[in-house]
């Protein structure tokens, strides 16, 4: 089978089609035929061998023999099953966050029964591989304000990008008041997605502002976490979605837990595809769409994540695997 590959940590000029034999499923895994993946932070972190954690994953000077094909994010049709699966058989469409797996950026690829869900049915594969990672930490990040309510004030710090832009629409569903923040050309679909405010950073710090939220999902941790305090109503949440401050958001959490502090400082990580079903279901329904930037086919995977890597796309970019 066709995939991209990579056996060095660097830039996108590092990866390779090359031919590639087809992967096995075990007795409780699916052997899925990719039809979409798509480019997620993760892979370009991966890519580059940052943060350090993972290269202590999943190689240490270069990837690890089974971990040379990027991409989590994949939606396909189950070409066949290990003996253990009840959930799927062959045919079935599904979509689904490989994870630590990786292996999206192929034809084929394998994956627990666990890690899939069936595909929306009013989804092309191209809709249903944005979803996964970037779905459920919006989802995820969401969730971690409790109980949102109409009134509730909430930023999405990165609303352009792609957990970004399922986070202002699912923060619209409670019926709050959303603030997106992002570079300026992003700001158009940000607000065409739902977001009743729009900032663009290279203009405005609205940490500084004098404004304050219920709920802060940060998507780009490029702030302190006392310039998040400052933006934070009494009682408010802070989520992190990612990002390389995770030291000092664990430093906060743990001063306002001795302090009594009532604002929660928390790190968006409860694992793969925690809330998948529900975001189907609200696909299905017309209540969110996956924003997407632009689609690549399989060969031009190297220039995707350039142009990831760039900044430039907005919501997800999809790649297409025609087999």
């Amino acid at each position: 089978m066709k995939a991209i590959v990579f056996t060095q940590y660097g830039s996108p000029d590092s990866l390779e089609q090359k031919d590639v034999p087809k992967p096995v499923p075990k007795d409780d895994e699916l052997l899925i035929r990719v039809h979409a993946s798509s480019i997620n932070s993760w892979d370009w972190e991966f890519l580059n061998g940052t943060p350090f954690i993972n290269r202590l994953m999943f190689g240490l000077l270069q990837p690890k023999p089974g971990k040379r094909i990027l991409g989590a994010d994949i939606a396909g049709t189950v070409e066949a099953v290990g003996r253990q699966v009840t959930r799927f058989q062959p045919g079935d469409e599904v979509f689904g966050d490989l994870w630590d797996n990786w292996g999206g950026f192929a034809e084929y690829a394998c994956a627990h029964e666990t890690a899939m869900e069936q595909k929306p049915v009013n989804s092309t594969f191209e809709d249903a591989a944005a979803v996964p990672q970037a779905g459920v930490l919006a989802l995820q990040g969401i969730r971690k304000a409790g109980h949102l309510q109409p009134g509730h004030r909430v930023l999405i710090n990165g609303a352009g990008g792609g957990v970004g832009t399922f986070a202002v629409q699912l923060a619209k569903l409670s019926g709050t008041e959303v603030t997106g923040v992002d570079i300026p050309h992003k700001l158009p679909v940000v607000s065409s997605i739902g977001a009743d405010h729009v900032i663009d950073y290279t203009q405005q710090d609205f940490t500084n502002s004098g404004e304050q939220y219920d709920l802060i999902v940060d998507c780009q941790s490029n702030r302190s976490m006392s310039d998040y305090k400052r933006a934070l109503r009494p009682g408010g949440t802070y989520a992190m979605v990612g990002g390389s401050r995770i030291v000092p958001l664990l430093i906060q959490s743990f001063l306002a837990s001795l302090t009594g502090e009532s604002r929660k400082f928390c790190l968006v990580a409860e694992g793969p595809n925690k809330g998948l079903t529900e975001l189907k279901g609200l696909i299905e329904v017309g209540k969110i769409v996956p924003v997407i930037d632009r689609t690549y086919p399989l060969e031009e995977v190297p220039d995707a994540l350039r142009r990831f890597g760039e900044g430039h796309h907005k919501g997800k970019i999809v790649i297409t695997i025609k087999n």
